[in-house]
């Protein structure tokens, strides 16, 4: 078993702890509840129920049990994850939010994998057993259009492309406020946050880090953002526009307004993978596909657009 002792931050004051553990610790309420039944979660030294409220400022304190061997992948249907274009190797389809790409320790929730094995889909078998084809990823909260890799060419392939920065990534963001310039490049390299290893951080000794955005419509409180990314750190997009002090709308773990994200019915940051580009594997021509914005982002989009 190992202990994690997390801060509660400000935008998660007053969640239940199963809701708010399991946004920190990438967990489903399941899992985190069941770690509540068991005497496995402390807030403030006393242990807590899975209904309890959160006070930011608290300090919870979690055992965690120690990953175990190798993940397996269950074929289970994922609901509204839909197949954009499948051909001999490759699959391309539209990840919705709450979904991981893969299994993982502590992950109980749904998976690409499982949802493509469910359909019938038969990728590589190159990568660990639990992420085979697997060539990228999205965060479970991130939207928007992926590739998997379905022969073992395919995947030798786009493993390189996506090491070397030949994939054209493209993200729309809706961030806080107006950025300043309205294009521009954020260069920072990215690590783990100093004091809440939930999270990730703009830090001096961490990996470099390239975001490149331009602000196509611009709102009364908030700005969409069309981005390119040159790396792809984890969080990056978030990690940047948060040092910007502009963070992507919805985005609480990353300082965003909690009164903006209810007053746009928002429970996650406004993120998607818009776009994603690169030479096929199978005879080098470009291609390139588009994934349409989520019910829960398009109808923030159209409340910021009223105002």
């Amino acid at each position: 078993m190992s202990a994690r002792m997390l801060p509660v931050p400000d935008g998660l004051d007053g969640m239940r702890v199963d809701a708010g553990l399991a946004k920190l610790l990438g967990l489903s309420r399941t899992a985190v509840a069941e770690l509540a039944a068991a005497g496995d979660v402390l807030l403030d030294g006393r242990p807590a129920g899975k209904s309890d409220r959160l006070s930011a400022g608290g300090l919870l304190e979690v055992t965690l049990p120690e990953p175990g061997g190798e993940q397996r992948v269950e074929p289970v249907a994922v609901e509204g994850m839909r197949i954009l274009h499948s051909d001999d190797d490759i699959v391309v389809l539209s990840k919705p939010v709450g979904v991981a790409v893969h299994p993982s320790p502590g992950w109980t929730g749904p998976t690409v994998v499982g949802g493509l094995a469910a359909a019938g889909v038969r990728v590589s078998t190159s990568g660990a057993a639990e992420r085979q084809g697997v060539v990228h990823r999205l965060d479970a909260g991130t939207t928007g259009v992926m590739v998997v890799a379905k022969s073992e060419h395919a995947y030798t392939v786009l493993k390189r492309a996506f090491k070397e920065r030949t994939v054209d990534k493209g993200y729309h963001a809706v961030v806080q406020g107006h950025p300043d310039p309205m294009r521009g490049t954020i260069d920072a390299p990215i690590d783990r946050h100093p004091r809440h290893d939930y999270k990730f951080a703009v830090v001096a000794t961490g990996r470099p880090s390239v975001t490149h955005y331009e602000v196509v419509e611009a709102f009364r409180a908030a700005s969409l953002a069309q981005i390119k990314l040159e790396t792809g750190r984890t969080h990056q997009i978030r990690v940047h526009f948060s040092a910007m002090r502009h963070p992507c709308v919805g985005d609480l773990t990353y300082g965003a307004d909690p009164v903006l994200a209810r007053k746009l019915g928002l429970t996650r940051q406004w993120l998607h993978a818009h776009t994603l580009g690169f030479a096929h594997p199978a005879d080098g021509r470009w291609v390139e596909f588009s994934a349409d914005y989520p019910d829960d982002l398009a109808h923030a989009l159209e409340l910021l657009r009223a105002e």
